[in-house]
């Protein structure tokens, strides 16, 4: 389904039913596809809301707009656009940076916040070679090829890499060309602090390119509240490697907060006499 943010079309998937709803964020290089094999875990369950980010498979490719704050504005728009009053944010990697400065902005019905395989708010410096392969990651057929055998832990499914090779290669090439060589190195570590709900990273064990200690270095420190869990056998592209894993991780944590969240709920209806003596 296609909707209208500012001038731009976005597609939006939207599976299941409940509270909190979970809105999904994709990598670099991925669409709302990239969410599929975890979505089927969890929209029995969820309201389950994923999105192809402005520039990649069937949402519009304007020339401008790539800022992390551009981002930000367009997934809290969305959230706006489809009455969200209760939701945790879930971005992967790219996503991860996105959600993590939407969630800096303390935005009214976010309950939680999940991280997989963030990209950390401190500026990401690569080696001049290792920079520019990156850029070039999604030319053609063979450089995503490459760009899936050093994300995933192992071979995905013939299916599934052809599904991830055509969402490579949807980007435009302002997309393609904005995080390698603008978004990645934005710093948003003094706002980050500000997040004031909790926050589960999940860092992927074989994970080529952040790894746990990066996200034990400089994720966990600057948010408060926030705790790290590893998802077992998966690189970098964990709804890939261990959707099942991945969504067992989420499916409690946001149990977790939805039990924490009557808790709290109930220690506030009980008269102050009551709580005084109980």
């Amino acid at each position: 389904m296609k909707h209208t943010i500012g001038s731009i079309s976005i597609n939006v998937e939207d599976q299941g039913a409940g509270e909190p709803v979970l809105v999904f964020l994709h990598y670099w290089g991925g669409t709302s596809r990239t969410w599929n094999g975890v979505i089927n875990y969890l929209k029995d369950g969820f309201r389950c809301i994923a999105y192809d980010q402005r520039g990649w498979g069937q949402s519009d490719k304007p020339s401008e707009g790539y800022a992390l704050s551009d981002l930000a504005d367009e997934v809290q728009s969305l959230i706006h656009t489809l009455g969200l009053t209760k939701y945790v944010l879930i971005g992967h990697s790219m996503g991860g940076k996105i959600a993590q400065l939407l969630a800096s902005r303390n935005p009214v019905g976010l309950t939680g916040l999940v991280l997989v395989a963030p990209a950390p708010p401190t500026p990401v410096h690569f080696p001049d070679a290792a920079r520019e392969q990156q850029i070039h990651a999604y030319d053609n057929r063979e450089t995503a090829l490459q760009a899936v055998g050093f994300l995933t832990a192992r071979p995905p499914a013939t299916e599934l890499i052809e599904q991830i090779i055509e969402d490579s290669l949807s980007g435009s090439n302002e997309a393609k060309l904005a995080w390698p060589t603008a978004s990645i190195l934005e710093d948003i570590s003094s706002s980050v602090g500000d997040i004031s709900v909790p926050t589960l990273v999940l860092a992927g064990e074989n994970d080529l390119l952040d790894s746990v200690e990066q996200h034990r270095r400089e994720v966990l420190p600057r948010i408060p509240d926030a705790r790290l869990e590893v998802i077992e056998k998966s690189g970098h592209l964990s709804p890939i490697d261990e959707p099942e894993q991945l969504a067992i991780a989420i499916k409690a944590f946001v149990n977790e907060l939805y039990q924490s969240a009557k808790l709290t709920s109930l220690v506030a209806n009980v008269p102050e006499n009551q709580s005084r003596t109980s």
